[in-house]
């Protein structure tokens, strides 16, 4: 990795990688209209500020999925970081990862073109934003040792 240069923006998102009772895993597709269009991501969205990261993943997929999650019912899977470039500028990207196995509701793909529930070992062939991969990699580690 290069020199570190500093970043005017930081953007802080929770994520959750919902598992079902045979461990597959809940992606969305991302809107064709938005940055990183048609990819496949775990649902979240952006950290409020002031908000704890796990209350802004409980508020995330209740906006993007019609979910309501325990808060209590997260684990963290880990965090990874990106750099963002647009026409505004460049930012920094953290994304944290949590696994949840408990929801009450049906999801509904409310903020995406489509879900769909995939098996861990699937996951290395969907396209997805760089900052997935490694959290999706991390979630295999996880889930191959029995400790999600």
């Amino acid at each position: 990795m290069g020199e570190l240069e500093k970043i005017s923006t930081s953007v802080w998102v929770a994520a959750v990688a919902l598992l079902d009772a045979q461990s597959r895993v809940l992606m969305q597709r991302r809107r064709s209209e938005t940055m990183h269009g048609g990819l496949w991501e775990f649902p979240g969205g952006k950290i409020e500020p002031g908000e704890h990261p796990a209350a802004a993943a409980v508020r995330e997929i209740g906006e993007e999925l019609g979910l309501a999650l325990p808060s209590d019912a997260l684990v963290v899977v880990g965090f990874a970081s990106d750099e963002i470039v647009s026409g505004a500028g460049a930012a920094s990207l953290t994304m944290l990862l949590y696994a949840c196995r408990q929801w009450s509701g049906t999801p509904e793909p409310l903020a995406a073109d489509a879900f769909d529930w995939f098996d861990i070992a699937d996951l290395d062939a969907l396209a997805m934003p760089p900052v997935d991969r490694p959290l999706a990699a991390r979630l295999r580690e996880l889930l191959f040792h029995n400790l999600l």
